[in-house]
């Protein structure tokens, strides 16, 4: 039901290949972009400074994120950007709508309608789904609201000079790569592993399509079997017992994200496989943290959250300033790699940074 041929899969992935957007990589070999992107990372990990401008009225923002799932990747944003924004003395009114991941494109193009039509400053928003293209091409030839896309950090090329303030998040080719690296130093060598994806869209491309062109660049590893599962905790679980029924000599599961993750551990449990096949988070969120205590999880690359939240506060202080050109197109945070061996120190001192403004949740 979820399983995806190796051709198919390789079709689908072409519809968001490389071409058509500006890695992270390639945008910083600009010195001047590195330089701004450089400051701006400075900006954000230090003390705020509040606004110097006098507002007249709050800015209105628009939040429209696809936070209805067990990643707390997307609450822990709105809480870290509120709280920053409090700290700048940002006068602002903020409306959020969350949603599914990918399946509930008509909430989302409801909300988006609904913020065009209340004169809205500032609006967050995300890009997966292909149909978010059309949404946001609208919005940018429109010149306001002014965008920030959130969980994106690669450019899209045909937006042209119509670019949004900000793309925003933590990269998803550099965070597989690091989980891609690990496997490569601890698996065997011949190792066999299957890929479970989210929907078809952005982030599946690239983080697991990613992933598999830089596995096979850089090992032996037999890609064995791929499933898309919507970002469904009980879909990867089903999936997952469906890919061990049929390959019984898998090595390791490469998930796409926590709630894949968490639903390849159930399946795991329900196969006996637990502890002998390997599976990876994706984020480092709280949910993913608790699996490792647990022992459950193998290892997972940790986001240091909360500076997603601040790089959007930042950037709207900057503009409203009128010093948006020290705003960086792209804001990529940082990533720490974290394994089930973890001791207690180093996970409360990382806990700490990447959880700063959001807190327990």
């Amino acid at each position: 039901m979820f399983k995806l041929t190796f051709f198919l899969f390789l079709l689908l992935g072409s519809l968001f290949a490389n071409s058509e957007y500006i890695l992270v990589d390639e945008y910083l070999k600009d010195k001047q972009n590195r330089s701004t992107f450089d400051n701006f990372i400075t900006t954000i990990k230090n003390p705020s400074i509040p606004i110097t401008k006098q507002q007249t009225k709050p800015v209105k923002i628009y939040m429209i994120y696809p936070g209805e799932q067990i990643s707390d990747y997307w609450r822990r944003s709105k809480s870290s950007f509120e709280a920053r924004m409090k700290e700048l003395n940002i006068k602002y009114q903020l409306i959020d709508y969350f949603t599914k991941p990918t399946i509930q494109l008509g909430k989302q193009a409801n909300a988006l309608f609904d913020a065009l039509q209340h004169d809205t400053d500032y609006l967050i928003f995300t890009l997966d789904a292909k149909k978010h293209y059309k949404f946001i091409s609208v919005i940018l030839n429109k010149n306001k609201p002014k965008l920030i896309l959130q969980n994106i950090t690669t450019p899209l090329k045909s937006f042209n000079s119509k670019q949004p303030l900000l793309y925003d998040g933590f990269d998803h080719v550099i965070g597989s790569k690091i989980l891609a690296d690990h496997y490569i130093k601890t698996e065997k060598k011949g190792a066999k592993y299957a890929v479970m994806y989210g929907p078809v869209g952005y982030v599946s491309s690239m983080r697991g399509d990613q992933f598999i062109k830089y596995i096979s660049k850089n090992s032996e590893f037999k890609l064995l079997d791929s499933y898309y599962t919507d970002f469904n905790k009980k879909k990867a679980k089903l999936a997952t017992i469906d890919l061990v029924e049929n390959h019984k000599d898998i090595d390791f599961i490469y998930a796409c994200s926590t709630d894949i993750a968490l639903g390849v551990i159930e399946g795991l449990k329900i196969t006996k496989k637990l502890g002998k096949i390997k599976v990876n988070g994706w984020g480092g969120g709280s949910s993913e943290i608790d699996a490792l205590l647990k022992k459950e999880l193998d290892f997972t690359v940790m986001r240091i959250n909360d500076d997603n939240g601040v790089a959007m506060a930042e950037a709207i202080k900057y503009d409203l300033e009128g010093k948006s050109s020290k705003i960086p197109l792209i804001f990529s945070g940082e990533f720490k790699l974290i394994k089930k061996d973890i001791t207690t120190k180093e996970l409360k001192g990382l806990k700490k940074r990447a959880f700063r403004y959001s807190g327990a949740q």
